[in-house]
């Protein structure tokens, strides 16, 4: 059995390490508050990005692939796929489910004959992907937790550089989708090409006889203009937002984690008491049996 003083040094330790992750889960939750105030105010204007692109191209129709942003490769030899992952970790599963989501995805694709090109951002990606010996096409760290527009916009003309080049014939993005500060999501979209892209394919009923409604439109200058400048915009503003959605879901991780921390550090503490008063007990108990021992000797 450890001594007393032992224990006790031991008590301490934990302490010091709950004072951590309570501060930790208080930082976390003050950010995720604001996190979440900037996902609700970018996802309807997210939202109208994305059914005016869809109303423009379907307006536009065979003239779509009259752009290269907007044609569609006749064959997907290679696709790219975008990790969003954090900086940091301390985050519960939150980095590791979108790299098992990524390469689980990769080895489907793989599998029917295709190859991969990875891109990645938040150093955790990147490092596992390099670890796990993946070439890494694009690294994009430093911001997970706090995302600018100009840096969705770096990962955003790489991306349609490399499809425009013909280096790859498929962008999709893995991210955390916050649902609450207890729940992400992995979600996992296609950015283009725009005639397979997740925009297209997420229509209700509802929603096509909105657009039914609303399908005499003039444009001005004509659809394909429109696209040309509409498609780079959508792409950006989709980054953006799993950005977003990744960032307000590590924050929601993180909290949830810590303060799962601090209630584990409780625990040990309450173990570790019982076990320290164990110790003083039996110390007492030895010092008492010393002193009868002594007194029956001078008897």
């Amino acid at each position: 059995m450890a001594s007393q003083r032992d224990v006790k040094q031991r008590i301490e330790s934990v302490k010091n390490i709950r004072k951590i992750t309570r501060a930790m889960e208080m930082v976390a939750a003050a950010r995720l508050r604001r996190a979440e105030q900037r996902i609700a105010h970018l996802r309807p204007y997210a939202d109208a990005i994305r059914r005016m692109t869809r109303q423009a191209a379907d307006a536009a129709g065979t003239e779509v692939g009259n752009l290269p942003v907007l044609q569609q490769h006749d064959e997907e030899t290679t696709v790219a796929i975008l990790l969003v992952t954090a900086d940091r970790g301390l985050a519960g599963a939150f980095n590791s489910q979108i790299l098992r989501a990524g390469i689980r995805n990769a080895r489907e694709l793989e599998d029917e004959g295709k190859e991969i090109a990875f891109y990645a951002s938040g150093r955790r990606g990147v490092s596992s992907l390099t670890f796990r010996g993946r070439e890494v096409a694009g690294a994009y760290t430093g911001f997970t937790e706090r995302p600018a527009y100009a840096d969705a916009r770096d990962i955003a003309r790489d991306l349609i550089a490399a499809y425009v080049d013909n280096k790859v014939d498929r962008v999709d993005i893995v991210y955390n989708g916050y649902v609450s500060p207890l729940v992400q999501e992995v979600r996992r979209e296609v950015l283009l090409p725009l005639q397979e892209a997740t925009i297209l394919e997420a229509e209700d009923d509802d929603d096509r006889e909105e657009g039914a409604k609303h399908a005499l439109v003039e444009y001005e200058p004509d659809p394909e203009a429109i696209l040309e400048q509409l498609v780079p915009d959508y792409v950006e503003i989709s980054v953006y937002r799993a950005l977003l959605e990744s960032s307000a879901s590590e924050l929601g991780a993180r909290m949830t984690a810590m303060r799962n921390a601090s209630e584990n550090a409780g625990e040990v503490i309450d173990d570790l008491t019982l076990e320290m008063n164990r110790a003083r007990q039996a110390e007492i108990t030895q010092e008492i049996m010393e002193v009868v021992a002594g007194a029956e000797a001078l008897v």
